[in-house]
C-alpha cells in the first residue's frame, strides 16, 4: 500500500511539475506542425495505446541512427530513419538525404492491413512528412500516427526564461515514459545488420 502511495504521489507532482513549466514557458505543449493524412497523438496515448495492444501496435522511431543511439530513444522502439546523415557539410552541420527505401523497410518489418504505426521523431516534425509517406505506401490512415513533441519535445521560445532555446516542452523523454539508451539488434535498423 506505501508504495502505490508512493507511487500516485510522485505522479501527481510530475504531472503537476509539468504542467507548470509549460503554463509558465506561456507556449503550447502540443502544437500540430503541419498537415498529414493520420492522426496525432501525445507521447502519453502513444504509450497507452502500445500496452493495451502490443501484438499489433508499434513505435517506430524514424530519427537517424546516431539520435536513436546516442540521444536516447522510447524502450521498444524500432528504429527506421526516415533520412540520413551524409558526409556533406552544409551551414548547419552535416546534411542530410532522405530514406528512399522508407516505405519498403516499413512494410519489411510491419503488416499494412493489421498494425497501427506511432510514429516518432525529435520534436513532431519529420514524422509530418513520414506519416504521410507510410499511408502512401499501403498502410491505413486511420492506423497511423504522429506522436506529438517527440522524443524531445520543443524548444522553450520565451527569451525570458532561463531555460530558452533548450528543449523542455513536451515530449517522450520529459512525459517521464520509459527510455533507454540500450541497443537491442532486433529494434535496430535491420539494412545495418544484414551488412
Amino acid at each position: 500500500m506505501k508504495g502505490v502511495k508512493r507511487t500516485l504521489a510522485f505522479f501527481v507532482i510530475v504531472t503537476f511539475a509539468f504542467s507548470s513549466v509549460a503554463f509558465a514557458l506561456n507556449q503550447p505543449v502540443y502544437p500540430i506542425k503541419g498537415k498529414h493524412k493520420c492522426g496525432n497523438v501525445t507521447p502519453r496515448q502513444a504509450y497507452e495505446m502500445l500496452k493495451k495492444d502490443p501484438k499489433h501496435t508499434f513505435l517506430v522511431d524514424v530519427r537517424t541512427r546516431y539520435e536513436y543511439q546516442d540521444i536516447g530513444h522510447p524502450v521498444g522502439a524500432y528504429n527506421i530513419p526516415w533520412m540520413f546523415y551524409t558526409t556533406k557539410v552544409g551551414k548547419k552541420g552535416y546534411k542530410k538525404v532522405l530514406n528512399k527505401n522508407f516505405c519498403r523497410d516499413l512494410r519489411a518489418r510491419f503488416n499494412p492491413r493489421t498494425d497501427t504505426l506511432l510514429l516518432l521523431c525529435r520534436s513532431a516534425k519529420r514524422t509530418i512528412a513520414a506519416a504521410t509517406a507510410a499511408v502512401n505506401c499501403g498502410f491505413r490512415p486511420d492506423k497511423v500516427f504522429n506522436v506529438l513533441g517527440g522524443f524531445e519535445g520543443d524548444k522553450v521560445k520565451d527569451k525570458n526564461s532561463p531555460f530558452y532555446g533548450q528543449r523542455m516542452v513536451g515530449g517522450w523523454r520529459l512525459e517521464g515514459l520509459p527510455w533507454t539508451y540500450k541497443m537491442d539488434p532486433k529494434l535496430m535498423y535491420q539494412p545495418d545488420l544484414a551488412k
